[in-house]
């Protein structure tokens, strides 16, 4: 689908764009994402008809403007948080959109599928379900790159359904077309530290995530079972009279956070230089955690 031929075409009959290779219809959803009895009270909505100001991006795009929806896809937004992080994101998502200029429903977003960038176009009515995003929601109401980014993926792999469940370094691939590289912490290479650190020097895109046959099972210390991540940052701080190394997680869902050694209010950081403390620990319940 040529994006900018049908956007022209919807414009010029004062038309929104609908888009019947992948319509607002449960086709879109799959069979089994959500019982029978759910699937027929779904709703399609524009983001126009959702709120009064509806902008693609507000103030920059970040991890922190996604919260995960119904849909299990953390491993695609560990991903998506990843990409944002390090500025990586003009590849994926065009600027040559939006709701305040040449605005026909219509948007695309660009993957990197069997070797080559593919650009996917959908139109921008969104699934609902009880007056609630069954989709990733963004934390500020009026922002709507990550739904409109998200139903453009579930495009491509054919179903919401499809996403639901999935492999990060999938995800990193098809928002990079870069070489992934995995590490099993059951057996850890013994300068695991030293490469996380020059990763993140090298703006690498990192992730991580838990086993567990029960998916999203929150454990007591708040981690979550069968749940993917978004490494955010990784250093190394005086702490006492030596050194520790300490890793930066965020979780999806936006909320969540690790509650032991070196959480947002563990006793650890009272030992640390205030100046250090101070950069690097955010007491706030934003799903981000040290």
């Amino acid at each position: 689908q040529d994006f900018s031929r049908l956007r022209a075409s919807c414009l010029s009959q004062g038309l929104l764009f609908e888009d019947d290779t992948f319509p607002a219809h449960v086709s879109s959803i799959g069979p089994s994402l959500l019982p029978e009895s759910k699937l027929w009270l779904l709703q399609w909505k524009r983001p126009t008809e959702l709120q009064g100001n509806p902008h693609l991006i507000v103030d920059g795009a970040s991890r922190f403007d996604i919260m995960q929806g119904e849909i299990g896809d953390c491993w695609m937004l560990a991903a998506l948080g990843s990409l944002t992080l390090q500025k990586q994101l003009d590849n994926v998502l065009p600027r040559d959109q939006g709701f305040q200029n040449d605005y026909a429903g219509i948007f695309h977003f660009r993957f990197w599928h069997f070797g080559e960038w593919v650009d996917v176009v959908i139109d921008d009515r969104l699934p609902l379900l009880n007056g609630r995003y069954l989709s990733v929601h963004p934390r500020t109401s009026n922002e709507f790159w990550p739904s409109l980014l998200e139903k453009a993926y579930a495009k491509l792999r054919g179903s919401y359904q499809n996403l639901h469940g999935g492999y990060l370094s999938d995800a990193l691939v098809d928002f990079t077309g870069g070489v992934q590289v995995q590490f099993s912490l059951k057996d850890p290479p013994s300068e695991l530290e030293e490469i996380l650190k020059a990763a993140d020097r090298s703006r690498c895109l990192m992730g991580c995530s838990t086993s567990g046959q029960l998916r999203n099972i929150e454990l007591r210390n708040g981690i979550v079972q069968g749940h993917a991540y978004t490494v955010t940052g990784a250093t190394k701080i005086r702490y006492k009279n030596g050194w520790e190394h300490i890793i930066r997680i965020w979780n999806p869902w936006g909320h969540g956070e690790w509650k032991g050694s070196w959480s947002d209010d563990s006793p650890e950081w009272d030992y640390v230089e205030p100046k250090c403390r101070e950069k690097l620990c955010r007491q706030k319940e934003d799903g981000e955690f040290w």
